[in-house]
C-alpha cells in the first residue's frame, strides 16, 4: 500500500472520538495524545549504554528469570526470521534475541536493545500498543501507525509482576513478506505461553519458600492462578489472574490473610482447591506415578508436592506411586 494512502487511512480512522476499533482508538492516542504524525519518519529514541545499565539493573531478577524462556522461544521462531525482544513497562528493549544473519536487518528496523517502542514514541506498533492497553496484541505491517513501520509484524503479551502490575512485554517481530496473518496467529500464541511462563517463574522466585497454590482458568488469557502461602498458611502473594478472580487488592504488596480465607472452610471443597487436585492427580498421572518427576513438572520440591497430596486427601499411593 502506498504510503500516502496508509497516511490518510490513518488520519481518516482517527478523525472520531469514539473510534469504533481498537486499532482505531490506537491510531488516535497515536495522532491526538500523543502528537504524532503517521508520515512522519524520526529516528527510533536510543537509550544511552548507562541509561540501558540502569533499566536492566533495576529488572536485574526478573530478567534472570525470563533469559531460559526468551532462549527457548527464540530457538522456535529463529529459523522463521524473527527477533524476540523483552521490554520493560515503558516500552524499553532490554534483551534481544536475533540471528547474526537478521541483526543488521533488525537493527535497520530500530528493534535493538535500548530502543524506546512506547506507544507515544512510536505510535501504533506491538510493544507499545500491548502496553498502553495490557493486553496481548498482533500489529500486522499497515496496522502500524508510522507509514515507515508497515514492513514490519509484531506479535506481544504482556507479564505482570507479582504485585499486580505490568511489568513488561515479550515481542516477536518479522519482517518476513512471507509471514501471514495465519502465521502470525500461531507465533501469537506461542509468545502468549512464554510470557505466562515467565509471569510464573518470576512469581515463585519472588516468594523462595513459599507454597504456590495453582489452578487453571480455562478460556481465559490469564491461564494460571497463583497463590503464595507461606508456613503458617497465610496467603503472602497472588498474581494478577488470583487477584481478579478473589476480588482482593488490584495492586501492590497483599495484606496476609489465613488461606483458608480465600479457599473457604476446611470442612469445604473450593473450585480452587479441585482444580489444583486435578492439576496434581493429571502430573501424576503423567509422570506415571513417579513422584519426584510429578514435583518437577509441577516447579515443587518433592516434599512440596506430598504435603499437597495429604492437604487435598489424594492417597499416596492411588495405584503405584513410586518414591524415586
Amino acid at each position: 500500500m502506498p504510503e500516502h494512502r496508509h497516511e490518510d487511512r490513518v488520519a481518516q480512522a482517527s478523525q472520531s472520538p469514539a473510534a469504533v476499533t481498537r486499532l482505531a482508538a490506537s491510531w488516535r492516542r497515536s495522532m491526538v495524545k500523543h502528537g504524532l504524525d503517521p508520515a512522519g519518519a524520526p529516528r527510533v529514541r536510543q537509550l544511552s549504554m548507562r541509561e540501558l545499565v540502569e533499566k536492566r539493573e533495576a529488572l536485574d531478577g526478573f530478567i534472570n528469570v525470563a533469559r531460559p524462556q526468551l532462549d527457548h522461544l527464540f530457538q522456535l521462531v529463529c529459523p522463521t526470521g524473527c527477533s524476540v525482544l523483552l521490554t520493560d513497562a515503558t516500552g524499553i528493549v532490554l534483551e534481544q534475541r536475533m540471528t547474526e544473519a537478521d541483526a543488521a536487518t533488525f537493527r535497520g528496523w530500530g528493534l535493538w536493545s535500548g530502543a524506546d517502542w512506547s506507544e507515544a514514541a512510536e505510535g501504533t506498533n506491538g510493544i507499545g500498543t500491548c502496553l498502553a492497553e495490557g493486553r496481548q496484541v498482533t500489529i500486522h505491517r499497515d496496522e502500524h501507525f508510522y507509514a515507515r513501520n508497515t514492513g514490519l509484524s509484531c506479535m506481544d503479551a504482556p507479564i505482570w509482576g507479582p504485585d499486580g502490575r505490568l511489568i513488561a512485554a515479550l515481542d516477536v517481530s518479522t519482517a518476513r513478506l512471507d509471514h501471514t496473518e495465519r502465521w502470525n496467529a500461531l507465533i501469537a500464541a506461542q509468545v502468549a505461553q512464554s510470557a505466562r511462563q515467565i509471569e510464573a517463574a518470576f512469581f515463585r522466585a519472588s516468594f523462595p519458600g513459599a507454597r504456590i497454590v495453582t489452578a487453571e482458568v480455562t478460556g481465559s488469557e490469564d491461564a494460571m492462578l497463583l497463590i503464595a502461602v507461606d508456613k503458617d498458611d497465610l496467603a503472602i502473594g497472588a498474581n494478577r489472574a488470583a487477584r481478579r478472580a478473589f476480588g482482593i487488592e488490584k495492586e501492590g504488596q497483599l495484606r496476609p490473610r489465613p488461606a483458608s480465607d480465600l479457599f473457604g472452610r476446611e470442612d469445604e471443597v473450593t473450585g480452587f482447591e479441585k482444580a489444583e487436585r486435578a492439576a496434581v492427580i493429571r502430573a501424576l498421572a503423567r509422570a506415571e506415578g513417579n513422584v519426584s518427576a510429578a514435583a518437577r513438572a509441577l516447579g515443587v520440591g518433592r516434599a512440596t508436592l506430598y504435603r499437597r497430596m495429604s492437604r487435598l486427601g489424594i492417597s499416596q499411593n492411588p495405584g503405584r506411586l513410586s518414591q524415586v
